[in-house]
């Protein structure tokens, strides 16, 4: 287990008369190689999960077990944690600053000690991984698309090799086939690399599609750690959350509901198209 956290709590403003408190005992496993969607609804306490996964923020109870060791102990290297869980934010630009892309990814990999040929290396091999074009390397990142700033983004945190890498809502504002690319690129690096990604999202159609394993958090609190078929057949709990279930996982369950002969649990098109089939004898 790569990062472990054990009862977590966490207040904001405490102390004061707007004391309120933001994560309640939470505890979690979170293994190497998995593709995780942490799902919850606006100020369930998402964000300020994900930045204690990587130091941002300091609980004020429990632990966080990085590799076996206490990320409070006096000799645990803080940095160290920044660049093995990478954090890449909700808005791009709150992470681009320098004048040309190239500038930008070779930031971190100089910033932990790389010389300037490895850290070079670095910056080319996670800008090729991203998908962004050799051609646009030069540019000032701030001239760049919605979906190429997010790539570089995820490329400057790649470029420091970490083990997990936690994205926060990285589709927001992209169309259908921006919001497709990077998740389909997400996948493609957790494959590759091996290493573990957290997608924090909105979507439910997204983690359906693409996570192996849904954390649901409300009120500060884990209410659902599970598969998605398994996480998504709580409709009325998620609801009540504020939450929806895929639109393909509601259509047919309406239809079975009406009599139909379909599988109530399909979370993709690619699923419900089969199963439709299937149900007029005409699968295989």
């Amino acid at each position: 287990m790569s990062l472990i956290l054990d009862k977590i709590n966490y207040y904001y403003g405490k102390g004061t008369a707007f004391e309120s408190k933001a994560l309640k005992n939470i505890s979690l496993s979170i293994p190497d190689g998995e593709f995780i969607g942490l799902i919850g609804h606006t100020g369930s306490g998402k964000s300020t999960l994900i930045q204690h996964m990587n130091g941002l923020i300091k609980a004020d109870s429990g632990n966080i077990y990085y590799n076996g060791q206490d990320i409070c102990d006096k000799d645990f290297k803080m940095t160290e944690l920044r660049r093995k869980v990478g954090l890449v934010f909700q808005y791009p630009e709150h992470q681009l600053f320098e004048s040309t892309v190239i500038k930008d990814v070779l930031f971190g990999p100089k910033n932990i000690g790389l010389s300037q040929l490895e850290a070079e290396v670095a910056a080319y091999g996670a800008l090729r991984s991203v998908g962004f074009s050799d051609d646009l390397i030069d540019a000032s990142p701030f001239e760049l698309s919605g979906g190429q700033k997010r790539r570089v983004a995820i490329a400057g945190v790649l470029a420091m090799s970490p083990e997990i890498l936690i994205l926060d809502e990285p589709t927001a504002g992209l169309d259908p086939a921006g919001r497709t690319e990077i998740l389909s690129l997400l996948k493609t690096i957790k494959d590759e690399k091996g290493i573990t990604v957290i997608l924090v999202s909105h979507s439910m159609e997204d983690v359906a599609e693409f996570a192996e394993r849904i954390i649901v958090i409300d009120d500060g609190e884990i209410k659902f750690d599970d598969e998605p078929r398994k996480v998504f057949s709580h409709a009325e709990e998620l609801r009540k959350m504020g939450l929806e279930i895929p639109q393909c996982t509601e259509l047919m369950s309406r239809l079975a509901d009406a009599g139909f002969n379909v599988d109530r649990t399909c979370l993709t098109v690619d699923e419900a198209v089969a199963s439709i089939l299937r149900s007029a004898g005409r699968g295989e």
